[in-house]
């Protein structure tokens, strides 16, 4: 079967918002619709040549019938393009895009616009037994980002507890795990100072009561004063004793991410420079308190399956910064050069 080369023409985003920040008012549909919108303008294409728009999103409780929908209509598509929301946690915007790159080697598709999108300060309380009534007693609110997004529904336990497990098993020290952090955020800040990012990101423009709209065009979350010594005086925020921190783990935040993605036949066809092309993709399972070393099996399929090798083959990789300490193992247990990842 002849399958077609995936490529992209384009790709944007929003700044990053902190938790309760800069974007605290843009609900996902919304920030969605603002990189839908953007990422065809970018491709220089016409709303009427979009075939298909798959983004992923985690908590959807609130949000109304499929997010991605929402989104695609605000951003511009018609209505006979089709939308679909992918929620696979943390992978979601990636799987919308290898959702996205599989419709067009198929030839389902010729022009897919995949990302995504959360809002995690919009994130609703619930009140699970509302439905059916309490007989006696009060009830309980219960936080859908936790609930739906950083909670592990099968060891029933808080995520951040996998990083503890990653921790212990793959010696990673408390003292790595800070140093780790501290260096992210100045690559962050090197970056922000550099206007590395500057292209990637469509600012957004945020009313405000009086006078001109307060604009957010840069990533709020990295601090160019995190240090060592202050990381070494947060506390362990899941396990007494334990490594993982406030300032090694992962922050609550707002943002939207998309791309255009073509064929390279098409993209020709149309005149379009594609800025990258996909060349292969891979998925991987494990136990669900191991769920921080997944990308392990799945980086490891995926250089059979493109032919490379780590060593000679990749120049960057880019690895989910969920926790410190997964980083750290990952790298690791992958052999990969600390100097390429996240750079």
């Amino acid at each position: 079967m002849n399958t077609e080369t995936p490529v992209i023409l384009s790709a944007v985003r929003t700044p990053i918002g902190k938790f309760q920040g800069g974007l605290a008012g843009f609900p996902a549909p919304e920030l969605g619709g603002r990189v839908v919108a953007e990422a065809m303008r970018r491709a220089e294409l016409e709303a009427k040549q979009v075939d298909e728009v798959i983004l992923g999103n985690v908590v959807e409780a609130g949000l109304g019938q499929n997010p991605a929908r929402q989104a695609a209509l605000k951003g511009g598509c018609q209505p006979r393009v089709a939308a679909m929301t992918i929620n696979k946690v943390c992978g979601s915007g990636l799987k919308a895009v290898a959702l996205a790159a599989q419709a067009v080697q198929l030839g389902e598709s010729e022009i897919v616009v995949a990302g995504g999108m959360e809002s995690m300060s919009n994130c609703p309380y619930l009140l699970l037994q509302a439905r059916t009534g309490y007989r006696l007693g009060d009830g309980k609110l219960v936080d859908s980002m936790i609930n739906d997004g950083l909670w592990d529904a099968y060891e029933n336990f808080h995520m951040g507890m996998t990083g503890e497990l990653v921790a212990e098993k793959y010696r990673v020290t408390r003292e790595e795990q800070d140093r780790f952090a501290v260096e992210s955020h100045q690559k962050a800040v090197r970056a922000r100072k550099s206007c590395f990012f500057e292209a990637q990101i469509l600012p957004i423009e945020v009313p405000q009561k009086r006078g001109d709209p307060l604009v957010i065009q840069y990533d709020e979350s990295p601090r160019e004063d995190t240090s060592l010594e202050a990381l070494a005086k947060l506390k362990p925020a899941f396990k007494k004793d334990g490594t993982v921190t406030a300032g090694n783990a992962p922050g609550t935040n707002d943002g939207a991410a998309a791309l255009v993605v073509t064929s390279e036949r098409n993209a020709s066809r149309l005149g379009k420079q594609p800025i990258a092309r996909i060349v292969a993709q891979a998925v991987s399972g494990v136990e669900p308190k191991w769920v921080m070393m997944a990308p392990v099996d799945a980086v490891e399929k995926l250089l059979a399956k493109a032919g490379w090798d780590r060593d000679k083959d990749v120049d960057l990789v880019e690895l989910n910064e969920a926790f410190a300490v997964a980083a750290i193992a990952v790298t690791r247990q992958l052999r990969l050069n600390p100097e390429k990842v996240n750079v």
